[in-house]
């Protein structure tokens, strides 16, 4: 697929496999794990199916890495899904994932800042004001835009650190749940599945999407791969060991849940990370856990500006948005369109709930960006099957088909459930079209 040769600068090739596994970590795990326990529970209130869900997502992910593992190596450019799309199913397709990826994860930023700053007012109520939690989210933005601006070593530096921080966190919170629960929901015999009207299999369905979007993001370092020092070895490793590492966490920390409260407890919280803190550190488990919150979506904002970042990069380059875009720093950060993601970012934390309704929408295009890399990988098999594979994906097909297949399902999960939303992304797909062309020119 030819790509253009106006792109001013170019990206730097520094990054390693330790970078690879905190942008994975850190764009991972976030606001989800905090909230998704409690409606988990809710649909599925016994122990083993309510543990069994997360193992199902995990299993998912796991094959999804084994697949993108493959493609990456194989096509190792700036843009991750976009790039995959693009070279294996035309400029089209290429042009709906890379918009759709862009402007959700700008969403994402947004709504990350805005959970920091609603807590960080929590936690020094001198702060209180009508836009406080606004005007926080939009400085946390603007500092970890700014610190990519001075390049990637930088950008990566930040993610590390970061990176870390939340993962020492959590398992901090692990620890002390097995060291000071007294045995929560497994003191107590399962009790009898009540689902509140909803089938099993509703119930399950229901689930898989929540830790399903929960799971999202275990495959941040393909955005990165012209920039990671030996794809080959790195990137399959990245993906493969930080969706191990993610799995790990997410059963330790709702294990720990259930060791620490009852299931009824757990039960449709908000925020059941919390609920077990403020159990297990008494009056000071509000503040740890808002601290640990904060600490844990400071990664996460860092990993979406820079994956956002490549995603735009990309697309200019290939002449799908304005060729400045595609300009890039002394640093090595595409600086023209890192400012762009960092002022969309911002426009949807002001939007507030009209954000909440566009990103909903979009978030179709982007449940379907798996299904699109999935094909992808068999369409490249048939097409390019003598083409170098640093990496080849694990029983393949049957592992691709499996994880192509849950896809598909999920998609179509989420349109059942949300069938007016989904109306409007085919009305969006309809008008992107001409847009596409009118670009093109």
């Amino acid at each position: 697929m030819p790509t253009s040769s106006t792109t001013r600068g170019h990206l730097l090739r520094v990054l390693g496999l330790g970078f690879g596994l905190s942008v994975i970590i850190g764009n991972t795990i976030g606001g989800g794990i905090l909230r998704t326990p409690g409606t988990i529970a809710e649909h599925l209130p016994n122990i083993w199916l309510f543990l069994g869900v997360w193992l199902a997502g995990g299993v998912y992910a796991l094959l999804g890495s084994i697949s993108y593992a493959e493609i990456a190596t194989m096509i190792p450019r700036a843009g991750g899904q976009y790039a995959f799309a693009r070279y294996a199913l035309g400029d089209y397709a290429g042009f709906i994932v890379g918009w759709a990826d862009w402007l959700s994860t700008c969403g994402s930023t947004a709504a990350v800042g805005i959970l920091i700053g609603a807590f960080s007012v929590a936690l020094f109520p001198s702060l209180t004001g009508p836009y406080s939690a606004r005007l926080i989210a939009c400085s946390v933005a603007i500092v970890f835009g700014l610190l990519q601006w001075r390049g990637i070593v930088m950008g990566s530096t930040a993610q590390n650190i970061t990176s870390l921080m939340k993962a020492l966190g959590f398992l901090i919170l692990i620890v002390a749940a097995f060291a000071m629960g007294t045995g929560g929901a497994f003191s107590h015999p399962p009790a009898a599945v009540s689902l509140g009207g909803l089938s099993l299999f509703t119930a399950l369905i229901l689930s898989l999407q929540s830790v399903i979007y929960t799971y999202d993001g275990w495959y941040g370092v393909v955005y990165f791969s012209e920039e990671v020092v030996n794809p080959g070895n790195d990137i399959p490793k990245s993906i493969i060991g930080g969706v191990l590492a993610i799995i790990s966490i997410y059963l330790l920390i709702n294990i720990g849940l259930l060791y620490v409260l009852p299931m009824s407890q757990l039960v449709g919280t908000d925020f059941a990370v919390g609920t077990a803190a403020n159990a297990i550190f008494g009056r000071y488990g509000d503040s740890i856990f808002r601290w640990l919150t904060i600490a844990s979506m400071l990664s996460t904002i860092n990993a979406c500006h820079l994956m956002a970042t490549r995603t735009m990069f990309a697309l200019s380059r290939d002449g799908l948005f304005v060729r400045q875009a595609a300009a890039v720093n002394k640093g090595g950060t595409p600086a023209t369109a890192l400012l762009l993601t960092v002022l969309t970012s911002l426009v949807f934390i002001w939007l507030g709930e009209t954000f909440d309704k566009v990103i909903t929408v979009v978030a179709f295009f982007f449940v379907a960006n798996y299904s699109l890399t999935f094909i992808s990988v068999f369409v490249l098999r048939r097409r390019e099957p003598e083409r170098e594979r640093p990496y080849r994906a694990w029983g393949y097909p049957w592992t691709t088909g499996v994880a192509l297949i849950g896809s598909i399902l999920f998609l179509a999960g989420a349109v059942a459930s949300d069938t007016r939303n989904s109306v409007y992304a085919l009305g969006l797909l309809a008008l992107s079209y001409p847009i596409f062309r009118l670009l093109r020119k």
